[in-house]
């Protein structure tokens, strides 16, 4: 197991998550900010330059979509 320093995921939740109800089910999704903020990160990945700070953000936020895929798939596979 690798050990990697995150921003914990939890810190988002309150400003940077939405439910939004797609036919009928109510699913977890980032807000236009957070989703812009991710891609951002990411570019920045592909062109090698992150910062420590900003792989601990990129590294949390990715798990935060991990964690929400999952409760957005057992969600709909319990519909």
């Amino acid at each position: 197991m690798i050990t990697q320093t995150m921003v914990q995921p939890s810190s988002w939740v309150e400003a940077g998550v939405t439910i939004q109800t797609i036919r009928g089910l109510n699913l977890f999704k980032f807000t236009d900010e957070l989703q812009a903020r991710l891609e951002a990160l990411i570019d920045q990945q592909k062109a090698n330059t992150l910062t420590a700070q900003e792989e601990a953000e990129l590294a949390g936020i990715t798990e935060l979509d991990r964690i929400f895929t999952l409760i957005n798939a057992r969600i709909i596979a319990e519909s």
